[in-house]
């Protein structure tokens, strides 16, 4: 899907009160490994083997929140960039947000955030489905919570791949999306926009992923 815009971004929107309570909070609770869809863990392990193959492709520690206050405070954003940004998809749930630490030498290789398929559940004991049952992943945030002075590395960087190889140009393809660095930015961008998270080669870098979803385009 060729697109006018393939983000939209809010510079320094969140305050840096509002950042430090979403930092505080995330370190409150125990962090985990973070995992990459087709990695699945037998009675909460993984094997040595599939970690090594796994974080050839990520490394960060991640911990998942699911706060009202989090979604009341981003979700404005959201529908804002969907509109102004001209997409108007349509979405209504919000899977838990992501808090995530980049340490030295964690990243994230290029991927998109959208899967083949939507999500299949099981019916609730109540007979209904999870509110995620036969959705998708539309819309993708990601937020930076501190400081850039606090770390080298670790740039958003997107790959615009629609263009057949032989006409596309690689530097103009690739950007590093420095216009979030500033702390408090909001990004905003389809889920099916490949993007990376670069290296962090020194300090820490500490963002806030939340994917928006909705039934599949039609």
């Amino acid at each position: 899907m060729n697109l006018k815009n393939y983000y939209y971004y809010f510079q320094s929107a969140l305050s840096p009160k509002l950042c430090d309570e979403i930092i505080a909070y995330g370190k409150q609770h125990q962090a985990e490994m973070a995992v990459t869809g087709g990695y699945n863990s037998q009675n909460g392990k993984m094997s040595k083997k599939d970690i090594n193959n796994m974080q050839k492709k990520r490394k960060s520690d991640i911990v998942w929140m699911a706060d009202r206050w989090i979604y009341k405070e981003i979700h404005p954003y959201i529908h804002q960039a969907n509109r102004d940004a001209g997409w108007n998809f349509e979405w209504d749930w919000s899977e838990s947000c992501q808090f995530t630490k980049y340490g030295v030498g964690q990243y994230y290789g290029w991927h998109c955030d959208s899967w083949e398929v939507p999500y299949q559940r099981e019916k609730l004991e109540d007979g209904t489905y999870p509110m995620d049952h036969g959705k998708i992943r539309k819309l993708s945030v990601t937020i930076s919570l501190n400081d850039p002075s606090e770390y080298v590395g670790g740039n958003l960087e997107f790959d615009f791949r629609n263009q057949v190889d032989w006409e596309r140009n690689k530097k103009k393809a690739i950007k590093s999306c420095e216009e979030i660095r500033p702390r408090g930015s909001i990004i905003v961008f389809p889920s099916f926009c490949w993007h990376r998270v670069a290296p962090v080669t020194s300090g820490t870098r500490y963002s806030l992923v939340i994917w928006n979803l909705g039934y599949p385009f039609r």
